[in-house]
């Protein structure tokens, strides 16, 4: 297979631990990663005390980073959470995708994942009979 359609997973997790949604939108999982972002952000919305921080007078980095440091626990946990669900998610979802495409292609067992031989109609894995590739799909 080549790499052409094919995802990195690590790349997908870097960018998800900077961001929630970053890894789902390199993935080009729109919806998913719109769904992490608004997760995040309707998490701040409901716990973050209003008025926290006056972005008009209080545009400084000690204002900053006071309204940072007190912001509830529930908070700094629901943020670690939702990072860490939002990274396992978007590698997941790289392996499968990848895993998907190899299946389609033909080079790789839909029943048990394993590489197969272009030669035969089964996967010597698991005997899995495998349908005949149509020269025009190749």
């Amino acid at each position: 297979m080549t790499d052409k359609g094919r995802k990195r997973p690590l790349l997908a997790v870097v960018l998800a631990f900077i961001f929630p949604g970053l890894g789902h939108f390199y993935l080009r999982k729109w919806v998913r990663g719109l769904l992490w972002l608004g997760l995040l952000f309707m998490l701040s919305v409901v716990f973050v005390a209003t008025g926290a921080i006056d972005p008009v007078t209080q545009l400084s980095l000690d204002a900053i980073s006071s309204s940072y440091e007190s912001r509830p626990t529930v908070v700094t946990i629901g943020s670690v959470v939702i990072t860490t669900l939002n990274v396992v998610d978007a590698y997941w979802v790289a392996v499968n995708e990848n895993q998907t495409q190899e299946v389609e292609a033909g080079t790789m067992c839909p029943n048990c994942g394993k590489e197969l031989d272009e030669d035969i109609d089964f996967c010597h894995w698991c005997t899995t009979q495998l349908e005949p590739v149509e020269a025009d799909q190749q």
